[in-house]
């Protein structure tokens, strides 16, 4: 398989033989199921140092990811981007195979990238009906986005079909060269992948217009229209080729695009069918034998069928007339034999030392290659371990940030702990009074029982006194019956009874308070004892609750915890994706940025290649014979050559500025299409006015103009090469015109015209016509402004003072503007008339001074408008859009009036400094009454707001049904008034122009 690898991607440019692409390398991935081998062997080729090589490549790396095992696009997509980086390097060539193999490899990127998104599409898309619509899963988003899919594969296709034609000779037969056929053969793939891709779009794009309206798949039809053209061109185009015809038979689209806004249209599609024919035996495919190289079985074989035809007699070589006659060999001849035997051995020998120094030599400068793709490699990581490290540095200092956070919030709950515990600890000690308490009902319950057992022992106590008396009673009746004899004994006896009795009465009076006092004492333990109890039924509501909230806080600490390692994985998360997208917007970054400079220098040689050619063609029209008639005066030819003159100015700086900042390409391609045109205009205008100047200044006039061209040729071609681009200089170029513009001042007619008396009389009447028309304007505000404050109060005296005052401020600022036009004005005269008068000054420049007369005239006009403008604002008649756009005419007027004293004025003259600075004057006067006026208008106008309160739904919805009718009323009649004031102006340009004689000019 390695063997057959290298025979099929090699360096020579011709096609790739099927049987080494075929057999060894399609079948032996799926022998291997993968595409292990294959890579192996690749990355030792020099693909990046041998464009036919790479092009090769793409075609059996094609052929693999159609034909090759399902494993083969699993295998290659981790070189997806190294194949990328190649197509790059490639584009930069733009000469023999470097287009095509950028091209081919874009290709092959974009067919990976859709068979990993659609993983249901085989690699060579040969799909039913029924498992396309399995791979859209029944919806229309997923077939939408299919479609666009498949557009973008085709598209490529077709860039590589249209690449392939368009770098051959089609009017000679390069199909039947071996460099043509090396070009063609991986098209029979594109022609595969396209008849299926164009089966699927319009299977889909039916599908689709079933589901969703017309509208939504506008930009579908109009990019599967230009694709059915591009394809159908292509295919016809290769069928005529002569390469195609003996190995595929190209199927050809129907006429006209199928009509996806019939539904029925779809039974009409025909899906087109490839046909590629069975092999026949071709000279490629037949193993090449040398009579040398024959082994023994052949040459057996050969004498078999020689025995089958001639008979077996002649088997032992019937041309050996020596063996017939029974003579042998001589030694000689075995010895020559010997000797051939041995040198053709020592050539198979010499041949198979060649070819392995010659794989040597090729491994070499692939390993090599390799060495230098990781040295680059190396350093390209080494650059983004910087990067990355600097990254990280950010990220370290971020994590501070974030491990700063956790600690408060770990401070935060060590302190929610700590209430949690001091919570728990005063639960015990209310539990351990709690405990108490309830000891101390115990104990006093026992008290209470010990008196109620005592007050019974005193009671039994006195019943046994009580039986004691009427015992002692008894026998003192007994013995009272008895002797004397024993009554003093009997009468102590007695006595000492009585004692005893009240001992025992005291003590049962004693044991009676005692009771009284321990019942009284039951009672406030009783009452105690039911505080306690309410106490404890407090104690035990408030444990509770202690009890839930400590539950809540150990919940709410569980999730907090939950929470903080969530958030910390999330961050490690969202930190790798950062990483992943920072390179690849690195990586994209530094695509496009590369790609933006190549567009920029394709765009500075566009346009700068459309100036030279433009600039040529000026000098090839000063040669055409008809260009002798065209006539020009030198008045028309000082205004081209100031204004070429000017322009290459402002080309100076934007070369400038782009040389130190290639983002200013915008303002440098303006400038050279401006540069150009004008000198082509000042290099024809001076050839036309060379045809009627005398013979001595017309031949210098015409050399200076030929001399102009070329040096402006010569500027732009070095700014179309990019080594030369920074030293390009226009200097030549404007000394030219220096040069063409001195010869242009001698040519000026001397001549005086036969109303100069009038014209010169007419400048100073229409200045001081101008001047008397702002005074009086300024006169008519200010009594305007006196019955505005005699007439007015509130907040309409307020705006009209605002808006007169803003109207004085910008008739002083234009009185001022006029007077420094005067200035300017006389110090042109002086020093340019030179011996002459002022009004043959005039004269001579006639169609300076007629600008100079139309812009007074503009301005006293507009003054006197917008006083009248002013006067019905204040009236209460006008309107303030009016005076605004009165105002901003004024503006223009002043402009065109500085613009006609600023033509032959110098630039360093301080007349013309203060002339720019009474224009800027006029421009923030005029901004200040736009702004007054605009004030004036929103203080004026008043708001109403809608009350809602009492409309219905159905009423609010009437209402805003009229206002969208009277919005679209008033955008037509904007547009209208638009459409006016464009036709209007237009028609003022032409009148202006047929009074300041621009046709004549013309």
């Amino acid at each position: 398989q390695t063997v057959s690898i290298n025979k099929a991607i090699n360096a020579q440019e011709v096609a790739v033989k099927e049987k080494h692409a075929r057999t060894p390398c399609i079948l032996g991935t799926h022998h291997e199921k993968g595409a292990q081998t294959f890579w192996s062997v690749v990355n030792r080729l020099p693909l990046s140092g041998n464009a036919v090589l790479c092009w090769k490549f793409c075609h059996v790396f094609h052929k693999l990811l159609r034909d090759g095992h399902s494993n083969v696009l699993k295998d290659s997509v981790r070189y997806k981007n190294e194949l990328s980086d190649m197509s790059r390097m490639w584009g930069h060539l733009s000469e023999g195979y470097g287009q095509l193999c950028s091209i081919y490899l874009k290709l092959l990127r974009t067919k990976m990238e859709f068979h990993t998104k659609n993983p249901r599409f085989p690699g060579n898309l040969q799909m039913s009906d029924r498992q396309l619509d399995e791979a859209g899963e029944n919806d229309v988003n997923n077939f939408f986005q299919l479609t666009v899919e498949m557009f973008d594969y085709l598209e490529c296709e077709l860039n590589l079909f249209q690449t392939v034609f368009s770098s051959l000779d089609m009017s000679r037969s390069v199909s039947v060269t071996a460099a043509g056929q090396c070009r063609l053969a991986p098209l029979i793939q594109v022609i595969l992948d396209c008849s299926h891709l164009y089966d699927y779009t319009v299977k889909l794009l039916f599908k689709l217009h079933s589901c969703l309206p017309a509208d939504t798949l506008q930009g579908h039809r109009d990019r599967f229209l230009e694709q059915f053209r591009k394809l159908k061109d292509l295919f016809y185009r290769s069928s005529n080729l002569q390469y195609f015809k003996r190995l595929i038979q190209i199927p050809q689209l129907p006429e006209n695009p199928p009509n996806f806004l019939r539904a029925s249209a779809l039974s009409e599609h025909i899906s087109p069918v490839v046909v590629i024919p069975a092999e026949a035996s071709s000279p490629d495919s037949e193993p090449i034998t040398d009579l040398v190289e024959m082994d023994a079985a052949s040459q057996s074989l050969f004498d078999n069928k020689f025995d089958d035809i001639f008979g077996s007699s002649f088997s032992c070589d019937p041309f050996n007339f020596n063996s017939q006659n029974g003579m042998s060999k001589d030694d000689k001849d075995q010895l020559i034999e010997q000797l051939y035997g041995e040198i053709t051995a020592l050539k198979e020998e010499l041949e198979n030392f060649k070819a392995e120094s010659a794989r040597g030599a090729v491994q070499l400068r692939g390993r090599a290659s390799e060495l230098e793709a990781e040295l680059a490699e190396q350093q390209h990581l080494k650059q983004q371990a910087q990067d990355e490290s600097e990254f990280l540095r950010a990220e370290l200092e971020e994590l501070k940030k974030q491990r700063e956070d956790t600690e408060k919030a770990q401070r935060s709950l060590t302190e929610i702990e700590r209430r949690a515990q001091a919570n728990e600890q005063r639960y015990s000690k209310l539990k351990e009074k709690y405990s108490e308490l309830v000891q101390n009902h115990a104990d006093l319950l026992r008290k209470n029982a010990e008196v109620t057992k005592q007050l019974t022992v005193a009671r039994q106590a006195q019943g046994d006194v009580e039986r004691e008396k009427k015992e002692l009673e008894d026998s003192f009746q007994r013995v009272s019956e008895q002797a004397q004899r024993k009554s003093q004994e009997q009468a102590e006896v007695l006595e000492t009874l009585k004692r005893e009795l009240a001992a025992s009465r005291q003590e049962l009076q004693v044991l009676q308070g005692t009771l009284e006092s321990s019942t009284q004492a039951g009672a406030e333990q009783n009452t105690q004892i039911a505080i306690l109890e309410q106490e404890r039924d407090r104690l035990s509501q408030a444990a509770e609750q202690h009890r839930d909230k400590m539950a809540a806080l150990q919940a709410e600490l569980k999730q907090l915890r939950d929470t903080l390692s969530h958030e910390q994985e999330s961050s490690r998360t969202e930190l790798k994706m950062l990483q992943t997208q920072l390179r690849d917007k690195e990586g994209t970054e530094r695509a496009l940025q590369q790609r933006l400079a190549e567009e920029q220098l394709s765009l500075l040689q566009g346009t700068t290649h459309e100036a030279e050619r433009m600039v040529q063609d000026a000098l090839a029209r000063m040669e055409d014979p008809a260009h002798i008639s065209c006539t020009g005066s030198a008045d028309c030819l000082l205004s081209q050559t100031l204004a070429a003159s000017e322009c290459a100015e402002q080309l100076r700086d934007a070369h400038s500025k782009y040389l130190s900042d290639g983002a200013a390409l915008g303002s440098l391609l303006p400038c050279l299409a401006l540069f150009a045109h004008l000198v082509s205009n000042t290099l024809l205008q001076g050839s036309a006015t060379s045809h009627v100047a005398p013979v001595e200044p017309a031949d210098r006039l015409l050399e200076l103009c030929k001399q102009c061209g070329s040096e402006t040729v010569s500027y732009l071609s070095a700014l179309q090469d990019p080594e030369m681009v920074a030293s390009a200089d226009c200097s030549l170029v404007t000394a030219c015109l220096d040069q063409i513009s001195a010869i242009g001042e001698e040519l000026r007619p001397r001549g005086l015209d036969i109303k100069q008396e009038e014209l010169g009389d007419l400048v100073d009447k229409e200045m001081a016509a101008t001047a008397a028309v702002i005074e009086t304007a300024s006169a008519r505000i200010e009594e305007m402004l006196s019955k505005a404050r005699a007439g007015d109060t509130g907040v309409k005296l307020e705006v009209n003072e605002r808006i007169l005052g803003s109207c004085t401020d910008l008739m002083q600022a234009i009185r001022v503007l006029v007077l420094a036009s005067k200035d300017l004005q006389r110090e042109i005269v002086e020093s340019g008339r030179g011996a002459a008068s002022p009004k043959e000054f005039y004269a001579k420049n006639s169609r300076w001074t007629e600008g100079l007369i139309s812009a007074s005239k503009a301005v006293g006009w507009g003054a006197t408008v917008m006083v009248d403008a002013a006067d019905l604002v204040v009236q209460g008649k006008g309107t303030f859009e009016e005076l605004m756009v009165c105002s901003r005419e004024i503006a223009a007027s002043t402009a065109q009036l500085v613009a006609a004293s600023k033509v032959k004025a110098d630039k360093d003259s301080t007349n013309l400094c203060k002339l720019q600075q009474a224009s800027r004057g006029v421009n923030q006067a005029t901004a200040s009454v736009v702004a007054s006026t605009k004030a004036g208008k929103s203080q004026v106008e008043e708001k109403d707001s809608m009350d809602f309160s009492s409309m219905t739904l159905t009423q609010i919805k009437r209402q805003e049904m009229d206002s969208q009718v009277r919005v679209l009323e008033l955008e037509n009649q904007l547009q209208k008034e638009r459409q006016k004031l464009g036709e209007l102006r237009k028609k003022h340009y032409e009148l202006a122009g047929v009074a300041e004689g621009w046709e004549e000019d013309g």
